[in-house]
């Protein structure tokens, strides 16, 4: 039972790092259908970030705050090469953000080296039930629950939330009305960047971060993006934390080494399943 709760908590915390990553994927995808290859390279330059400024002495939550503003202005210049251009379709920004991931390798190695680096997190442990739960987790998850209602409170409550999903629902409406899509998009990178960079500080004490994490990053980020159908970020809070535990559950009475199996079957089995839906909808239609 005690396995069971640390194995069921400990998956919470890395499914809510996910969603995080996740979320940044569908906010940039509703704002701008941009499916945003370069968010795991975020979550890796914040985290290096706020590694490095830890090692120069910079106290805890400074150096991390800064590590996500530094994700956040990454994030806005990828926008602004990916959608700055006016009339660049969807399709050639993804590819834009692909070849900025690819060469954020060369960077990134050149600042930080090849090796794998993590940061010392949140210390000490409570015991829930028997099971001995690592503080940092629970931190994790804190400040992920945190983080959705202030999305919650933005898109619900604020003039730049409304704009924002006005510029999903009906870009063209959208510029009728005075709202510039371009500008709003660029917010949405910028935001996608934060939240990127968010995640990878607090999953860095948690997994070591080197330039190639970016890949299991967005595989499991874009997994329960697709959860969400690429537009509901509630659904997709709901698959990572689903696409955590089971990664833990994995990991703890199996092998470590099938978790990415896990993720790429859950995006397949979601993908096809999608596909077969929008098939049978288009076929009721006819």
């Amino acid at each position: 039972m005690s396995d069971f709760l640390v194995y069921l908590i400990t998956g919470l915390g890395t499914g809510c790092g996910i969603a995080l990553i996740g979320s940044g994927l569908v906010l940039i995808h509703r704002v701008t259908r941009v499916v945003n290859f370069a968010q795991g390279t975020f979550a890796v330059v914040g985290a290096l970030t706020a590694i490095s400024l830890l090692d120069t002495g910079l106290p805890h939550g400074l150096a991390e705050v800064l590590g996500v503003a530094v994700a956040a202005v990454v994030g806005l210049l990828c926008g602004m090469i990916a959608i700055g251009r006016r009339g660049t379709s969807p399709q050639a920004a993804l590819m834009v953000t692909l070849g900025l991931g690819i060469l954020a390798y060369a960077v990134e190695v050149m600042l930080w080296g090849d090796q794998g680096r993590s940061s010392e997190g949140l210390s000490g442990a409570v015991t829930v039930f028997g099971a001995r739960i690592q503080t940092h987790y629970l931190l994790i998850i804190g400040v992920t629950a945190a983080v959705f209602a202030a999305l919650a409170a933005l898109f619900g409550r604020t003039d730049a939330g409304k704009a924002l999903s006005a510029c999903s629902s009906n870009p063209y409406a959208a510029r009728v009305v005075g709202i510039s899509v371009t500008r709003m998009g660029l917010i949405a990178f910028a935001v996608g960047g934060a939240l990127g960079g968010l995640a990878g500080v607090l999953l860095a004490p948690m997994n070591s971060m080197a330039f190639d994490s970016d890949v299991a990053l967005i595989i499991n980020g874009f997994a329960a993006a697709v959860v969400g159908s690429m537009h509901h970020i509630g659904r997709t809070l709901a698959g990572a934390l689903f696409l955590g535990v089971a990664e833990a559950m994995v990991a703890g009475y199996g092998s470590a080494t099938y978790q990415t199996v896990v993720a790429l079957g859950l995006v397949l089995a979601l993908m096809i399943g999608q596909a077969a839906r929008t098939h049978s909808v288009v076929a009721e239609a006819g």
